[in-house]
């Protein structure tokens, strides 16, 4: 799979593809059997802060790459919010060909040289580059409140650094639990407009169905989606141990989790990919 070429093909069609974070291997295997049950591409994100979870990349980041090999549909395997350079280093030792470098919290002119180093890294071993564009040394990057990103601007970083894709602030943001995050759709089609390359929507967890399309047809191609994940699997494991308070066997536990977040994937994936489609709001 040409992913490149995929990426290009949904922002000419104004569709997107979901990109899920996984934190354990059940996130993983979830991310994958939902794609399958839907027949659709899939991104498998490991963010930095993943992988300070489990105290290195190798190992999840294999077994990642494993699922991906043996998926029926196609599935990328992509490093997130990294801002460690020899995090990157590594993660194209072990065969990762997409990642998303984060200095957006640097300076604009340092940001910029950064990103373009890593760019310059990356594209030697055939590795996909998305950043971050956003406030000028923003604490919270581009996802600050009130943050909104510039399209001139962007359309200058794209070119000075020569990304693949760019996130943008349009107004989610991470970690949201409620769905009510508004988008403004006007700045997302200047964006698409300005800048050449797929754009990226960060916080998606927040946004609703009907956001989501709205950002899909208005130009957004990546759909990044955690917090939602982590929300269903644990409302479904909650509801297991409640149920039955001596269970002690995780598997007993954990699998319905992490069928509740394959079903999740799947619908979300189905969502983006149809953006068109009668809303089927969860």
């Amino acid at each position: 799979m040409n992913w490149t070429t995929l990426l290009g093909e949904l922002r000419e069609e104004r569709r997107a593809v979901g990109a899920f974070n996984a934190i354990l291997i059940e996130h993983a295997e979830a991310i994958v059997a939902g794609a399958e049950h839907s027949g659709l591409p899939v991104i498998l994100q490991i963010s930095q802060n993943a992988v300070r979870y489990h105290g290195s990349l190798a190992p999840f980041a294999l077994a990642c790459l494993r699922l991906a090999e043996d998926a029926s549909v196609p599935v990328l395997v992509h490093l997130d919010h990294v801002e460690d350079e020899d995090l990157i280093r590594e993660g194209l030792d072990l065969g990762i060909t997409s990642v998303m470098f984060d200095a957006s919290k640097l300076p604009y002119t340092e940001n910029v040289d950064r990103t373009r180093a890593v760019v310059q890294r990356c594209h030697a071993n055939g590795c996909l580059v998305e950043a971050e564009l956003g406030e000028v040394g923003g604490k919270d990057g581009a996802h600050a409140p009130g943050v909104r990103t510039d399209p001139a601007e962007a359309a200058a970083f794209v070119a000075a650094t020569g990304v693949d894709s760019l996130a943008v602030a349009v107004g989610s943001s991470h970690a949201m639990t409620d769905r009510s995050a508004v988008l403004d759709e006007d700045l997302i089609a200047a964006l698409t407009d300005a800048v050449p390359v797929p754009l990226v929507l960060h916080g998606s967890s927040g946004v609703s169905d009907d956001g989501l399309r709205g950002a899909v047809t208005s130009g957004i191609v990546k759909v990044n989606v955690g917090t939602r994940l982590n929300q269903v699997l644990t409302e479904a494991v909650r509801a297991v141990l409640d149920e039955r308070e001596l269970l002690t066997d995780p598997r007993r536990y954990l699998a319905p989790g992490r069928d509740a977040v394959r079903d999740e994937v799947a619908r979300l994936l189905t969502v983006l990919a149809d953006a068109d489609a009668p809303s089927i709001a969860r």
